[in-house]
């Protein structure tokens, strides 16, 4: 069984999708389309500059569109269906896409007012994130007890976890766990996502969400929020909502896939974080990511 893996903000880079637009004719075809929903995107993807680039507002478009044109490139390509897909916090949008439970210019409209909404809802410099790296979840979560203000963001591989909220609390907490020995860096980022401090982001979005049609999805979507299966247009609907507030549970999700029968983890887009985490949270399994016409030709044999 494969999977089909989509990567969140984090993953962008000046040149993203040139080479799906220049060696795929399906993968073209899905990126004209996303300029033609937000003009000016394939300029910034292609030439930059990497600053506006990064902004969450672009980022986040940017990914969806090169995700879902690496998946229709391995389509076209030959590639087997796959039989689920999932999604790293933005990432998870592209995997509806991707099994048709939205449409792309939805989608992109979307989830440029999701970063937007998201960077306006704590001001730039008062918000942080922090990767947290060989200690184990249990420890963390004791680390953090009585701190206000931090929480655990995503939960990205047994020993590799993010925290989340206020800069103050998170430097804080950086503190107690680096006396554990933990590793901690600090991420570039504009906002603390995946915390209670996004609920004015998610109250924003939600109303532009309502308006929009959702359909029940080809194949299942895991959740980041329960790291279950979603199989309806209504249930994506409210659980991309309660995604911009809640921890993303990528571990979860990926022990789920697993135990569903996937073997094979496909990352579609751009870079090779899901890859990582997929090779470095299971065993016994193929994880490949598939960011050009040739590996998308590649996997699909």
């Amino acid at each position: 069984m494969r999977a089909a893996l989509f990567p969140g903000q984090g993953s962008q880079v000046v040149g993203m999708g040139r080479a799906l637009f220049e060696g795929s004719k399906a993968a073209r075809e899905v990126l004209e389309r996303a300029e033609a929903a937000l003009p000016g995107l394939l300029a910034l993807m292609f030439e930059g500059p990497e600053e506006t680039l990064t902004l969450t507002e672009n980022a986040q478009p940017a990914l969806l569109a090169v995700g879902y044109a690496a998946y229709r490139a391995y389509l076209e390509a030959g590639g087997a269906p796959v039989a689920a897909a999932a999604g790293h916090s933005l990432g998870e949008w592209t995997a509806h896409v991707a099994a048709g439970t939205l449409a792309l210019e939805d989608a992109l409209r979307l989830v440029r007012l999701r970063g937007r909404y998201m960077q306006e809802a704590v001001p730039v410099g008062e918000g942080a994130m922090a990767a947290v790296l060989k200690l184990p979840l249990a420890e963390i979560e004791h680390a953090l007890e009585g701190l206000e203000g931090v929480w655990i963001a995503n939960l990205n591989t047994p020993v590799q976890t993010v925290i989340s909220g206020k800069k103050e609390a998170v430097e804080k907490a950086a503190q107690r766990l680096k006396e554990k020995r933990a590793r901690v860096v600090f991420l570039n980022v504009s906002a603390p996502f995946h915390t209670p401090l996004m609920a004015p982001a998610a109250e924003r979005l939600a109303s532009e969400v309502a308006a929009v049609s959702f359909r029940d999805p080809a194949f299942p979507v895991y959740s980041n929020v329960t790291a279950k299966p979603v199989t309806r247009g209504e249930e994506a609907k409210r659980l991309l909502i309660e995604q911009i507030t809640a921890p993303v549970r990528w571990v979860e999700v990926m022990r789920a896939l697993y135990d569903a029968g996937a073997r094979a983890f496909l990352e579609f887009g751009v870079g090779n974080v899901l890859t990582g985490m997929v090779r470095r949270t299971l065993e016994g399994v193929l994880a490949q990511p598939v960011t050009t016409p040739e590996e998308a030709r590649e996997v699909a044999k």
